[in-house]
């Protein structure tokens, strides 16, 4: 027997099928069950080694990289929201309007919650005050002009009084306040406007406010709806960044943002929700770094992630009573001071 029958001799039997076609003179194809056979060792390796790279791909991967999550206090605010958010901003920029509407509604609700006592806060006791106050405030801080204004309103009580002043004087008191040159321009210029021209009273509309000296929209928004009770939205810088940050609009001037945010909310609602904005911006979404992990509303803020998420590091980035420090007032409210807010102290003090 030669060494090639005996070779086959050995080998197992075949299908009939790939016997059959060998016998009729055709070269035979390789046979089905062989051919795994062949290349079944190299499959084994390859999966030893799909495995092993399997395995360091899994072992590269653990510890998982931490998820930012939304925070408990959070999730709990907005009841039916995820208990999970990612890092991530969610856009929003496809939400239809009725879906912006009432989520724009829920945050202010929301805000009304975790600001009970919001309130302006500049320190005023009439119209004239509160309407200096917010020329003054400018560049400047509400608590640099509350530590201010008691000596300006000490020796100037009305705004005859203001319009016939020193302007060294007058300087010479606001000049804390910082840009004290112009400041003291606008605040005599106003006053000798309402002595000649409204019998020295703060008028209540909107056109004849915003041709004082000094006083835009925002400002007379400010005095018409905390000193007249007349609706009006105050578009400053925070609210600006805020609603923004929210998606609400993606205007930049004020008084486009002032349109487009106004049309979201009954008018009856706009003071107040200018103070929940403000306080929230001044409080906890900041400027440069957002405590977002101490924010009540991040489960329905799509900007979410853009701070600090560790709830433990972002509370120690509260300011103001969140923060267990003074507010802005020297004499703030009532309900401010009974939710644990403490007063400003006074410009001597620091």
């Amino acid at each position: 027997m030669t060494r090639a029958a005996k070779k086959t001799s050995e080998k197992p039997g075949k299908p009939e099928k790939p016997a059959k076609k060998a016998a009729t003179g055709k070269k035979a194809a390789p046979a089905k069950k062989a051919a795994p056979a062949r290349t079944s060792k190299t499959s084994r390796t390859s999966a030893g080694k799909s495995a092993a790279s399997g395995s360091a791909a899994v072992k590269k991967a653990v510890p998982p990289k931490k998820v930012a999550v939304a925070p408990e206090k959070a999730t709990a605010a907005v009841g039916k929201a995820s208990s999970v958010r990612t890092v991530a901003p969610k856009s929003r920029k496809n939400e239809s309007h009725t879906a912006l509407v009432r989520r724009a509604r829920r945050i202010d609700r929301e805000l009304a919650e975790v600001y009970p006592y919001a309130h302006p806060e500049l320190d005023f006791e009439n119209p004239f005050q509160l309407l200096v106050a917010t020329v003054l405030s400018a560049q400047t801080t509400d608590l640099r002009v509350n530590q201010t204004t008691p000596a300006l309103f000490a020796k100037y009580p009305t705004p005859e009084d203001l319009a016939a002043a020193d302007p060294e004087e007058v300087e010479g008191i606001l000049r804390p306040t910082g840009f004290f040159r112009a400041k003291t321009r606008s605040v005599m210029g106003l006053s000798k406007a309402l002595a000649e021209e409204f019998g020295g009273e703060v008028p209540g509309r909107l056109e004849d406010l915003v041709k004082l000296p000094g006083v835009g929209r925002k400002t007379a928004f400010v005095v018409l709806g905390n000193a007249f009770g007349r609706p009006g939205i105050t578009v400053d810088t925070h609210f600006q960044r805020l609603v923004r940050r929210w998606q609400w609009t993606e205007e930049t001037e004020p008084d486009k943002i002032e349109a487009a945010v106004g049309a979201l909310f009954p008018k009856s609602e706009w003071t107040m929700l200018s103070h929940h904005v403000i306080f929230h911006g001044r409080r906890i979404c900041h400027a440069r770094k957002p405590a977002c992990g101490a924010c009540p509303i991040a489960p329905l803020c799509p900007a979410y992630g853009e701070g600090e998420t560790d709830p433990e590091k972002a509370k120690k980035l509260l300011k103001y009573e969140k923060g267990g420090f003074p507010g802005q007032r020297l004499k703030p409210p009532q309900s401010y001071l009974d939710a644990g807010g403490r007063p400003a102290p006074p410009l001597a003090a620091g």
